[in-house]
């Protein structure tokens, strides 16, 4: 099975973890986007779809807002081959001035995701309030998993091979992640 890694905003350079999952899964990989410094969710939803169409079936590993995507495309595709999804730290875009360049992004759908989800959740993200986060593993349906104070979960934040990833990721379509109803 594939894993394809939805980096958020700026594209999660070299060092971020979902970069460095590439070197130790041969088959993860990344969807790139023709501008990761001013998104277009059109654009970009139709990147995914591409990707999930060649890779079928497909487990997402989602970041920021790659989480946001995630959940557009759901809606949008809510058939599509994706047998779970790791969402880590959502961006909440409500909360971004109207002019911020990923404004377009919004608003999450906050619809139930037709796939497992796990979503991961730091207590200090800059980029969304504990109480929204909560609020999207609800409506979205997802395991909440609680990281603690671990920032946006990115390279800044000292999260660079991120092994927890790995095992979230595992975890999807096991035992305790339940699908979406």
């Amino acid at each position: 099975m594939s894993r394809l890694i939805i980096p958020g905003w700026q594209g999660s350079g070299a060092g971020h973890w979902q970069r460095r999952w590439l070197d130790v899964d041969a088959d993860a990989r990344v969807v790139e986007q023709d501008n990761w410094h001013e998104p277009n969710l059109e654009s970009w939803l139709a990147r995914l779809d591409a990707a999930v169409r060649q890779t079928r079936p497909s487990t997402l590993i989602a970041h920021s807002l790659g989480v946001v995507l995630v959940a557009h495309y759901a809606r949008r595709y809510p058939r599509s081959p994706i047998t779970g999804a790791l969402l880590v730290a959502p961006a909440d875009i409500e909360s971004l001035p109207a002019d911020h360049p990923i404004a377009g992004f919004g608003p999450v759908p906050l619809t139930r995701l037709p796939f497992p989800t796990i979503l991961a959740l730091s207590r200090n993200d800059p980029y969304v309030s504990v109480e929204r986060g909560r609020l999207f593993a609800r409506r979205w349906g997802s395991e909440l998993v609680d990281l603690g104070h671990a920032g946006h979960v990115n390279a800044e934040s000292g999260h660079g091979r991120w092994a927890d990833g790995f095992r979230l990721a595992a975890q999807l379509g096991k035992g305790g992640i339940r699908a979406a109803a």
